[in-house]
């Protein structure tokens, strides 16, 4: 393993960035160089990159670092922290099992979302998490119409859609309804926000299926990307979603099984 490791901090975080200049040290005094600017950390290719926020940092972090085979451990600031690894207090003990190269590297199931605009240049977007379409606020219920591999396959009056991967399950779509799907499992998650008919039901399809979701009614929706980025679709246009060549790569330590981490993250208590 090359001794070089990068950090991506949450900047609005005080606490992450105390924590990063400890990290810093830390890894100084035992000979390794140590990158916060992303233009060195993907020009000396890092060994790894820690994250240190919340879920949401540890999207960024692991969306960017996948283009360059980057592995992330996430280390949680926020609140619920589906995603990241360890908590801040353990950042020191989980160091020193990287360290002696105990830990496994988990790939997770991304999306590639290209708008298509007739006249216009296609746009793309990388997903680890959700492309979510949402009506505007002054819009009625819109429709929204699921292709799968180009033929026409269920149709959402609704506030909107939710496509996920397994990761991003236990994000937007967990609140909207839709089931906790393992990141073992490549599998894609279409799920309905407020749906106005009772056969529109969530949908789980293979992860080699070409998904188009078409405006078919109503004049215009929303279309964000992992929570960050948006964009407006108008009334007959379509966003086709496949699954990403390339995988977010997550480290993993072996302390918290997925069963373990739903049954913390969820307050379940049925087992005491």
């Amino acid at each position: 393993m090359e001794r070089i490791v990068g950090l991506w901090r949450n900047m609005s975080k005080p606490e992450a960035l105390t924590l990063a200049d400890q990290i810093e040290d830390w890894f100084q005094h035992r000979g390794w160089m140590v990158l916060k600017d992303w233009a060195d950390i993907i020009q000396h290719k890092a060994s790894f990159l820690i994250s240190l926020g919340g879920d949401g940092t540890l999207l960024q972090a692991a969306r960017e670092a996948s283009s360059y085979g980057i592995p992330v451990l996430g280390v949680n600031f926020g609140r619920l922290g589906f995603l990241c690894e360890i908590e801040r207090e353990e950042v020191f003990s989980a160091l020193d099992q990287i360290l002696n190269n105990d830990f496994e590297i988990q790939e997770r199931l991304m999306l590639n979302a290209l708008i298509k605009r007739a006249g216009q240049e296609n746009i793309s977007h990388l997903v680890l998490n959700d492309v979510v379409f949402s009506r505007e606020s002054r819009e009625g219920i819109i429709t929204l119409q699921a292709n799968l591999s180009g033929e026409p396959t269920v149709s959402y009056p609704a506030d909107g859609l939710i496509v996920s991967t397994p990761t991003g399950s236990t994000a937007y779509s967990l609140s909207a309804g839709g089931p906790i799907i393992s990141p073992n499992v490549q599998a894609i998650l279409l799920t309905p926000l407020a749906a106005h008919s009772l056969s529109a039901r969530p949908m789980l399809v293979s992860d080699e299926e070409k998904i188009e979701i078409l405006l078919a009614n109503g004049e215009k929706c929303l279309v964000t990307f992992d929570g960050r980025q948006s964009i407006e679709i108008f009334s007959g246009q379509t966003v086709l979603i496949t699954t990403a060549p390339i995988k977010a790569l997550l480290i993993r330590l072996g302390t918290r099984s997925f069963p373990q981490v739903v049954r913390e993250k969820l307050r379940d208590r049925w087992h005491e």
